[in-house]
């Protein structure tokens, strides 16, 4: 059963990092303290684990299940557990979702299949969703794509997903261009049975939750967490103001921490987090290399703007 039983997706969800040790192995006592760090921030709805920030594609079956153990015996009673669902497989990706609901979580992130880049149908889109849906009855996030890497779902796809898959409540929306993702937005916040729109677009929040999004799940909430609530909460008062002043605050991060390569943006992260003293080490599993020194030089040295300097006081660096 999961912890938390009426948990529908919604508001801030940081999507937290997976500290490892020198040997790649998972470091329990680094994840722990990073959980109560980010769990400890006011204005979280929940926590997402095993995703792309937990590098989930590096990481065993056994492995994805003591995260969960770990997430549910550090925050659990604290708040909803979100855990992701990789799987090239509808097989394994229903695997994993009994895996989750036998754990505790109380929602599901679904990412899409790897062998959509070929091209899908509807009806494979159907059926992937559907074999979740009947393993668990968990509250479903679809991690929606752009639909240029073959992997999002058109709008008559995801419609009908919402229609015959009824445990699907939200999409972690990235869509990557402004009239899809409002689209998003107005289309499925306002059905008969509303499903959330989470932005993913950490590289421009401000203006993607302006549009009306009902949430935010980012990677980047393992950093910021504390200003991605207060961003959220500003917004959702329409205090544009202080919305305008918190994203001054967090613009320069995230033009660090979302240059290019994208594969590189959790990387990037737990580099900061070692910069700020959260974390022992900055280890990330291959095929994801260390950043380069001049790299990490950048990111203490980001731009020396008033705002910048602003939002390195509130981080802490020195």
């Amino acid at each position: 059963m999961p912890r938390h039983v009426h948990y529908i997706p919604h508001g801030v969800i940081p999507a937290v990092l997976l500290p490892f040790n020198d040997d790649f192995s998972i470091d329990e006592k680094g994840f722990r303290s990073h959980l109560r760090d980010v769990a400890a921030v006011k204005g979280l709805s929940a926590i997402t684990i095993n995703a792309h920030s937990t590098e989930v594609a590096s990481c065993s079956f056994d492995e994805q299940r003591r995260v969960l153990d770990v997430a549910q015996d550090e925050i659990g009673t604290k708040l909803p557990i979100v855990n992701g669902v990789w799987a090239d497989g509808s097989i394994e990706a229903a695997r994993i979702a009994r895996m989750a609901a036998d754990g505790g979580a109380s929602a599901l992130l679904v990412f899409p299949p790897a062998p959509f880049t070929l091209g899908q149908s509807p009806e494979m889109a159907l059926a992937h969703f559907k074999r979740i849906a009947d393993a668990t009855d968990l509250p479903i996030i679809v991690f929606q794509y752009p639909l240029a890497t073959g992997q999002g779902y058109p709008r008559d796809t995801l419609l009908k997903m919402v229609e015959q898959v009824p445990s699907i409540r939200a999409i972690k929306d990235w869509a990557g261009n402004v009239p899809q993702h409002e689209m998003h937005i107005r289309t499925l916040q306002n059905l008969p049975r509303p499903v959330n729109v989470l932005t993913t677009h950490s590289a421009w929040l401000f203006s993607s939750l302006v549009l009306g999004c009902n949430g935010l799940l980012s990677g980047s909430g393992s950093v910021i967490p504390d200003l991605q609530a207060q961003l959220f909460r500003a917004v959702q008062g329409n205090d544009l103001a202080e919305a305008k002043r918190l994203n001054d605050l967090i613009y320069p991060l995230a033009r660090v921490l979302y240059a290019d390569p994208w594969a590189d943006m959790h990387n990037r992260m737990k580099e900061a987090l070692v910069l700020l003293g959260r974390l022992p080490r900055a280890v990330v599993r291959p095929p994801l290399v260390k950043l380069s020194r001049a790299e990490i030089a950048n990111m203490i040295l980001f731009d020396i703007s008033k705002p910048n300097h602003a939002l390195k006081t509130q981080l802490g660096f020195r």
